[in-house]
């Protein structure tokens, strides 16, 4: 069985059509379509159920993809060993918004002077997403909202960044009178379902405060818009690049009781350890200048 073929199989899968998966596999549809038909005859089993513009993965092709994927990262792992286990190479890291925007474009720079062999293939996604995207070996590692949870022995989380929850507002705010300006104006409540969230409903719990909430969302950056915009107040960690363009930001009284932890997570015993400590070292600098 060539492992081009499983290769093709989880590309399908991941983008949703095989025009998809050839787009991104720099094949035709037809060479990515023979290889699963061929995948198909081996195993004797439908892999995907094809549709005009889709293709969406059977049971049986998703009770095999975790092993897939096992194999196509040992494959991978096998030419890094031969190569010799430098930094010629690529790993596939997850990123929330924040970092994709605050930290990365730091990261990207010094790495282009530090290894300019390594290549970095940037997914974004939520925290939670990132998280089981981990699990699954679709990624080397995340740059993830620390999970609200204990974490198993095969991952390793490590601190790089501390934000402090903030209380955002059109108008000047003393920290004495951020309660009451939640009480009295309209919020824009970051989606207390994710990670982060928690953190500024717990604030918001412990204060004893029931505002106006206008809507809710796990985008920061758009949050910061609205605010901007007149639509109401909120709270929000201060993360790396965040631009106090339009509105003033005011850190609420203990504010490190509440803060989002940025982690850099991986498993505890990464395929390709020596480009991930790098990447570890020159995160954890982009976050501390």
């Amino acid at each position: 069985m060539d492992i081009r073929f499983l290769q093709s199989l989880v590309a399908t899968v991941e983008t949703g059509s095989i025009a998809a998966a050839a787009r991104r596999e720099k094949l035709t549809p037809a060479a990515v379509s023979q290889r699963i038909q061929a995948l198909e005859r081996a195993l004797g089993c439908n892999l995907l159920a094809r549709g005009a513009h889709s293709a969406q993965p059977t049971e049986a092709c998703l009770s095999l993809l975790p092993r897939a994927r096992l194999l196509i990262r040992e494959t991978e792992n096998l030419r890094y060993d031969v190569a010799g286990g430098g930094l010629a190479t690529e790993l596939k890291i997850g990123a929330i918004s924040t970092a994709l925007t605050g930290i990365f474009p730091t990261v990207l720079d010094a790495l282009s002077r530090q290894a300019p062999s390594l290549k970095l293939i940037l997914r974004p996604g939520s925290s939670l997403q990132l998280y089981e995207q981990l699990l699954q070996g679709e990624l080397d590692a995340a740059v993830l909202v620390e999970p609200p949870f204990a974490l198993p022995k095969a991952m390793t989380a490590h601190v790089i960044r501390r934000e402090p929850l903030s209380f955002i507002s059109p108008d000047p705010t003393l920290p004495a009178d951020i309660d009451e300006r939640i009480r009295l104006a309209p919020f824009v409540r970051y989606d207390p379902g994710s990670w982060g969230g928690r953190l500024c409903q717990r604030y918001l719990a412990d204060a004893g405060l029931d505002p106006d909430i206008r809507c809710d969302m796990d985008a920061l950056e758009t949050i910061a818009i609205l605010v901007a915009s007149g639509m109401g107040n909120s709270l929000v960690p201060a993360w790396q690049g965040l631009h106090r363009d339009g509105f003033y930001l005011t850190e609420v009284p203990d504010a490190a009781l509440y803060e989002r932890r940025i982690v850099f997570l991986h498993q505890s015993v990464p395929g390709r350890p020596t480009p991930l400590r790098l990447l570890r070292e020159v995160l954890s600098q982009a976050c501390s200048a």
